[in-house]
């Protein structure tokens, strides 16, 4: 019956072109899976680091240990940026892909904030109590911390270290020491001699605020520990 054989055909001829689109779309997603996850064809060809001024560019790369070639798509981000970490002067980095062949590393360095006698040496401290490094002598452009147990799990620690943050930049030049027994006595010791009780960390914007207006009448010691009640002597 030429009609049944003519249906037949044409059954025949869709089931062909199915499996041939089958095949072809196979072919193509495996292409496609090599060429990204397998072949150096989108691999790592350069390393671009941002963000960084006192650690070198290849301390970065060679601390990243990406290879090259290594297809980009197959870089570890979140490993990658653990083992950056590790630099000591780094203090976050992260990771992205620049298609077809860039990694693309951006950190942020510690900036040291203040400065704590250990023997005769100076560490230098970042904003969240880590020793960025250590000198023989402070930069005299940093405080000086006057600490029981300077470190980033102390109270105190991190109590005088955010005093400093919250300075203005018109007082924090005039502070030569900062004096922490515990995270609710925070003394200052300007340039001048005078004194600041500066207490807990507080409302550290009405402190500043009143503290620069206070500076202006001549005292020996400014207690700012309760803004709303100052006192001079």
């Amino acid at each position: 019956m030429p009609g049944l054989r003519s249906a037949r055909s044409v059954a025949a001829n869709r089931a062909w072109r199915t499996a041939f689109l089958v095949l072809l779309t196979a072919g193509v997603v495996g292409s496609a899976v090599w060429l990204v996850f397998l072949s150096p064809v989108l691999g790592v060809r350069d390393i671009r680091v941002t963000g960084n001024f006192d650690v070198s560019a290849a301390q970065i790369r060679q601390t990243a240990g990406v290879v090259d070639g290594t297809p980009l798509a197959t870089v570890d981000a979140a490993a990658v940026e653990g083992r950056i970490r590790g630099i000591r002067r780094i203090e976050s980095a992260e990771v992205s892909r620049n298609w077809p062949g860039t990694l693309v590393i951006e950190v942020v360095e510690r900036e040291p904030v203040a400065a704590v006698q250990v023997g005769d040496k100076s560490a230098l401290m970042d904003r969240h109590g880590v020793v960025v490094e250590v000198r023989e002598t402070a930069p005299p452009a940093l405080p000086v911390l006057r600490l029981d147990r300077p470190g980033p799990g102390d109270p105190a620690t991190a109590a005088a270290l955010a005093v400093i943050d919250a300075l203005p930049e018109e007082l924090a030049p005039r502070v030569a020491e900062v004096h922490a027994p515990s995270a609710e006595t925070v003394t200052l010791r300007l340039k001048d001699g005078r004194t600041v009780m500066w207490g807990g960390r507080d409302r550290p914007a009405d402190k500043a605020r009143i503290l620069v207006t206070l500076l202006q009448r001549p005292a020996d010691t400014y207690d700012v520990s309760s803004p709303d009640v100052v006192t001079l002597d």
